[in-house]
C-alpha cells in the first residue's frame, strides 16, 4: 500500500520489533501499509488502527476513522484490542503548513501524545516506535523515553527518501507504570 510499509520492514529487520507481538496499535494508520506488514508477519496478532483519513479495509485489522486526540480514542483502541498492547506504532504527522519549525513542533506534539498513550497502556517489555522529524525527538522527550524504556534509538530506514526530514525513534523494553 505504501513506501511506509518498507520503512517498517527495514526497522523490524534492524530492531526485531514485530515478532512475538500479540496486540498492536497503529496510530496514523492511513494508507495501511504498517498494519498490512504486521498482519503478514504475525497473522494471529490483534491489530487496531486509527486515522483521521479514511482507510480501505484490511483483513484482520479494526480501523477507527477518528482523531487520535479525541478523548474517546484511546479507550476505543484498548477496548477493541481486548487488553494492553505490546507494540505501539505511530506514523502520525501533522498536516504541514510549509514553515519547517511550525511543522516540526506540531508533529512533535503528536509524538509526545503518542508516547504518553504508550506509557499508559503498554505491557511491560513493550515497544514504542514513532516517526519524528529532522533532529529526532527533542531532548526532553528522549529523556522521558529513557526513563520509561530500556533502550531508545533513532533510525532512518533506507526506504526514507534521501532528502526527507523524517526519522524514527524506537523505544524498546517498556519498564512498566509506577504503581499509583
Amino acid at each position: 500500500r505504501s513506501r511506509a510499509a518498507y520503512k517498517l520492514i527495514e526497522l523490524d529487520e534492524r530492531f526485531e520489533l514485530i515478532r512475538g507481538s500479540k496486540r498492536v496499535v497503529d496510530l496514523g494508520l492511513a494508507p495501511g501499509g504498517w498494519a498490512q506488514v504486521i498482519r503478514r508477519r504475525i497473522p494471529k496478532a490483534t491489530v487496531v488502527g486509527i486515522d483521521l483519513l479514511p482507510v480501505d479495509p484490511i483483513e484482520g485489522v479494526t480501523i477507527f476513522e477518528m482523531d487520535f486526540l479525541d478523548d474517546a480514542a484511546p479507550g476505543k483502541l484498548i477496548e477493541a484490542l481486548g487488553g494492553a498492547p505490546d507494540l505501539v506504532l505511530s506514523d502520525m504527522a501533522a498536516n504541514t503548513v510549509g514553515h519547517p519549525q511550525t511543522d516540526a513542533l506540531r508533529t512533535m506534539a503528536l509524538v509526545e501524545t503518542a508516547l504518553h498513550f504508550a506509557c499508559e497502556v503498554l505491557e511491560p517489555g513493550g515497544t514504542f516506535v514513532s516517526k519524528v522529524f529532522a533532529g529526532g525527538a527533542d531532548s526532553e522527550l528522549v529523556a522521558e523515553m529513557k526513563r520509561n524504556f530500556k533502550t531508545v534509538k533513532h533510525a532512518k530506514p533506507p526506504a526514507s527518501r534521501k532528502g526527507s526530514v523524517e526519522w524514527f525513534v524506537v523505544a524498546q523494553g517498556f519498564k512498566g507504570r509506577d504503581p499509583k
